[in-house]
């Protein structure tokens, strides 16, 4: 191909609606501010614009609210402002800065828009801006490595990685999406193109990040801040967020490629019960099939499935099962033969179905960007579904084609001819332009025939995603192995995930590939306590990785953290009603709290699960304590209640039993009884710890899963922390919402607690060694105050709750 291209002089402006158009000497630049903090640019080096579609975008420029924008111009430049930015537009060259409300610039081109044609149509765009000084760059997607992705060069392009490592590029899921943070500014950019792209942060040229796509349209939308929160919102605003997870998908899953027979699946849930360790969920591999072919049994080893789903729901246990991307070559299998009668199937260019192998050996694709496929595939998911299936898990969807027959061992895997067309033919698309999307427009379909099926919230669990993969479904890292590198890396991986819009994501516990050690276990099972989707999951060739299989000192390890995670379901479900709501992270990197404490930017094995709780995972064998950072402000360490001032550094004691997990100031925790599963019980007790601070928090609760909540069938309760000296106030709002929850007791534990303030509340428990003053009230939902002095030398007099 030629040297790229860039656009030329603005010669004139003008606006069309919200939008407006730059003549650059023949390229035109389009500019549309769709909120005061998102703008969108785009490149048409022809000139004119292509009606195109926007698949991962939630939706379109016209149903953004816009923005005031006032226009100015001088000989040099030409400046849009918004009520929170501005854009300064070189005229000679055309290239464009970002300034904020303190004329700090950022997002600065340093080349500029660019693009570059070979003449037969094929087409490269570009784009290149200067890094600030003290800039960093998280996100990405799903990637290998550590948090900050400063200087590398990373690939979209959904990839079966088979046994990836750490510096492994790309994976399965591909997300063109970062966000960019120094002191005081954060903004984020998503690369609105679906071809196999790039971004360079200053490999290659130290100073510059660069943006390139092999195919498509050069086309950005820029989020700003100035906080990382604010940025992860605009992400949520183009490509939509969460819906509402059922309830019981936040419990443990347990999965094993594969459990192969009935009674291995109910020995599994029995030892779950017996032992007394909480699960929910039971995944079933490939093996359960019929000869690999989805929505199949195997009849020998599965003779009853909707009696062995059926006993296992009177249990507490849901099911869920595999589907996979390729369809068996079969005359005489149902999906195979309708699909090919209903032209379901991807097709060569001469008009061939295209045929590949994966685990069936010759294999089919179906063509899920067109709608009438994805509802002809639910028809035969429902059928399937009919027998007590609570979920579908999604998996060789990147797509996954090996090189020969998997049953002559299937050598390295590829993917589909990239000239294959796609979609509805009002919007073919070859799979090199829609490769990445495959995998999202295949949990779109589970996600849809589920819904359709159950008429209940649908859980769907893919390995390949594309951005605004979260409206559909939750993601795994993949095949990862029992290493403690990777339990290392687990933690940059998620939290690049969230900080990419996908809240719902997880590791498989343990590892996938080799076998893990007791210890190992038992440090990735402390990690899965605050992992949104927490599974244990191993390859067919491991040894067994279930919680009770590495000794009783493992066990009880694992049991006493898959209990605690069960007891802050009402936490962690309130978070997952916030994401839904504005896309915040689960799981949040502490810079996602602190974005002008620097010495947050690097810490990758800290996590922050929600505002208030902080864990550091230990992930090196033999370690029994750890290096912990603490920001600015007051936190209480979870198992001492000692209470420590940030900003400071501490060696942290971890001994096997225990991750070093603190809770921030102001925080309100609230939790649950004990379970076995997710529904066992009413939320009776509720109990909010409350830590001495400001701060607040929100209950949510519902029946957890129906969509009833979309008519207003919710509960919210507001709670509010105010530390006014030695004097904390204790605010509980009344009930918002038409969902009433069962007539339950509240018990509130004031942590920092003081004799004096034990005193004024005759009859309550307290704990002096800790500090914990605990209260039991009855949860009536009416509003109240609780008031509470702190410290013996503070004022006396009547703080009692009115």
């Amino acid at each position: 191909m030629p040297s790229f291209t860039q656009p030329g002089t603005v010669r004139s402006y003008q606006r069309e609606g919200n939008t407006l158009l730059l003549d650059c000497d023949g390229p035109v630049v389009a500019i549309t501010p769709l909120t005061d903090r998102i703008i969108r640019v785009r490149l048409a080096p022809e000139g004119a614009f292509e009606p195109r579609r926007s698949w991962a975008v939630a939706r379109s420029d016209e149903e953004f609210p816009g923005a005031g924008v006032e226009i100015s111009t001088t000989e040099q430049t030409l400046v849009l402002e918004t009520s929170t930015l501005s854009l300064r537009i070189d005229l000679p060259s055309s290239k464009l800065t970002f300034f904020d409300a303190r004329q700090q610039p950022f997002c600065a081109d340093e080349i500029g828009l660019q693009w570059q044609s070979d003449g037969a149509g094929a087409r490269q765009v570009a784009c290149s801006k200067r890094i600030e000084a003290g800039e960093h760059f998280y996100g990405f997607g799903e990637r290998t490595g550590k948090l900050d992705k400063l200087g590398q060069r990373l690939v979209n392009w959904t990839t079966d990685q088979y046994q990836y490592g750490p510096c492994t590029d790309p994976l399965y899921i591909a997300i063109p999406t970062f966000l960019a943070l120094r002191p005081g500014l954060a903004y984020g950019v998503f690369f609105n193109n679906t071809w196999h792209s790039r971004f360079d942060m200053g490999a290659q040229q130290p100073g510059v990040w660069r943006m390139e796509a092999d195919g498509g349209d050069l086309d950005y939308y820029l989020v700003y801040g100035p906080t990382p929160e604010e940025v992860v919102a605009g992400f949520g605003q183009i490509l939509g967020t969460t819906p509402l997870p059922p309830r019981w998908s936040l419990g443990y899953h347990q999965s094993r490629w594969s459990y192969k027979t009935e009674a291995d699946v109910r020995q599994v849930a029995a030892e779950f019960r017996r032992r007394g360790i909480p699960c929910d969920t039971i995944h079933l591999d490939i093996d359960h099939m019929d000869g690999y072919r989805n929505f199949t049994w195997n009849g020998a080893n599965f003779p009853d499935p909707r009696t062995l789903i059926a006993d296992l729901q009177r249990d507490g246990f849901r099911v869920v099962t595999i589907a996979d991307a390729g369809v068996k070559v079969d005359p005489d299998y149902p999906l195979y033969a309708d699909g090919m009668e209903r032209n379901m199937f991807l097709r060569r260019s001469d008009g061939e179905v295209f045929q590949g192998f994966v685990w069936p050996d010759d294999s089919v694709f179906a063509d899920f960007m067109r709608p009438d496929v994805r509802a002809w595939w639910g028809e035969h998911q429902h059928d399937f579904v009919q027998q007590g299936i609570s979920g579908i898990w999604n998996d060789m969807n990147e797509p996954t084609v090996f090189a020969i027959p998997f049953s002559q061992g299937g050598g390295d895997p590829g993917t589909i001819d990239l000239d294959i067309a796609q979609g509805p033919a009002c919007d073919r698309a070859t799979h090199a332009e829609v490769h990445n999307l495959y995998g999202s427009a295949m949990a779109q379909t589970s996600y849809e025939g589920l819904k359709h099926s159950r008429g209940e919230r649908p859980f769907v669990l893919t390995r390949a995603a594309y951005a605004g993969i979260q409206r559909w479904s939750a993601c795994w890292m993949g095949d990862n192995a029992s290493r403690w590198e990777h339990l290392e890396m687990a933690m940059p991986q998620l939290m690049n995930m969230g900080l990419s819009g996908v809240p719902l994501v997880g590791t498989d516990i343990g590892g996938f590939y080799g076998n893990a050690s007791g210890e190992l276990f038992a440090r990735w099972m402390q990690l899965g306590l605050l992992m949104p989707f927490s599974r244990g999951h191993s390859a067919a060739d491991t040894e067994r990785h279930e919680p009770w299989v590495f000794g009783p000192e493992i066990e009880e390890i694992c049991t006493s953290y898959l209990r605690l995670r069960y007891r802050l379901l009402p936490y962690l479900y309130s978070l997952c009603w916030e994401s839904s709501r504005s896309g915040a992270p689960l799981l949040r990197p502490l810079l996602y709290h602190f974005p002008d404490d620097s010495a947050t930017y690097q810490l990758h094995d800290q996590l922050m699960l929600g505002p208030s709780l902080l864990a550091a995972p230990i992930y090196q064998p033999g370690r029994e304590h750890r290096h912990v950072y603490l920001p600015a402000g007051d936190w209480f360490d979870w198992w001492t209640g000692e209470q420590i001032t940030g900003p400071t550094h501490l060696l942290a004691q971890a001994p096997l039993e225990r991750m070093p997990l603190y809770v921030r100031a102001g925080a309100i925790i609230a939790s649950g009884p004990e379970l076995s599963y997710t529904d066992e019980k009413a939320l009776d007790p509720l109990t909010l710890d409350l830590y001495p601070g400001d701060g607040a928090f929100s209950l949510y609760e519902d029946d957890g899963f129906s969509f009833d909540y979309q008519q207003g069938q919710l509960c919210l309760t507001d709670y509010r922390l105010r530390k006014t000296g030695e004097r904390l106030s204790f605010e509980i709002g009344a009930r918002a919402g038409s969902y009433t929850p069962p007539r339950r007791q509240l018990v509130v534990r004031l942590h920092g607690a003081s004799r004096r303030t034990a005193a004024d509340y005759p009859g309550a428990q307290y704990d002096a060694e800790r500090g914990v003053l605990t209260l039991l009230l009855d949860d009536d939902g009416q509003s109240r105050q609780l008031d509470f002095v702190l410290d013996e030398a503070a004022e006396l007099g009547d703080m009692r709750g009115r």
